[in-house]
């Protein structure tokens, strides 16, 4: 798999379809067959992390990777939000629009030098191995979220974060 993380800014009708969704299954659905099929007209509501969403979520908690971890709003960007899916598969997790406006701002005050920092207390063995050109492409895939999460919550969407496991 890719593993590769998505954020969605989705309507009050895709959430309310997601969770009417009966099983695990349905909601994958869901996203694939009707909120990614809208990926293209939906600019402005889409924001990619590649794989550096498992950075970024290290460095905005307490460098692990974990669900609850860190605090709010910050842990909410990547894993920190509500679990919609249970399986092993895949990762749903969906912010309310409620907590956008909080988590927005706080997105726009991290620096590169912040992210720098945290990403240098990240172990050694986190994941991909540290290096400065993982550091800097977890930095220039952070860079388009602040703006998104503004727009999603200026737009009163909510957002849910998706990366197939």
């Amino acid at each position: 798999m890719a593993c590769r993380g998505v954020h969605f800014a989705i309507t009050d009708d895709d959430l309310k379809a997601l969770r009417a969704a009966e099983s695990d299954e349905a909601l994958i659905e869901i996203i694939q067959e009707e909120i990614e099929e809208r990926w293209e007209k939906d600019a402005g509501f889409v924001c990619e992390t590649d794989k550096a969403w498992d950075a970024i979520h290290r460095c905005l908690t307490d460098g692990r990777l974990e669900f609850e971890n860190g605090t709010e709003p910050l842990r909410l960007c990547i894993l920190g939000g509500e679990q919609l899916y249970s399986g092993e598969d895949y990762i749903v997790s969906l912010v309310p629009h409620e907590k956008l406006r909080t988590l927005a701002d706080s997105l726009k005050r991290v620096t590169a030098e912040f992210m720098g920092q945290r990403y240098s207390e990240l172990p050694d063995d986190y994941g991909t191995g540290k290096s400065q050109e993982d550091c800097q492409y977890t930095w220039d895939w952070y860079s388009g979220l602040p703006l998104f999460f503004d727009q999603a919550e200026k737009a009163g969407r909510h957002v849910i974060f998706t990366v197939d496991q």
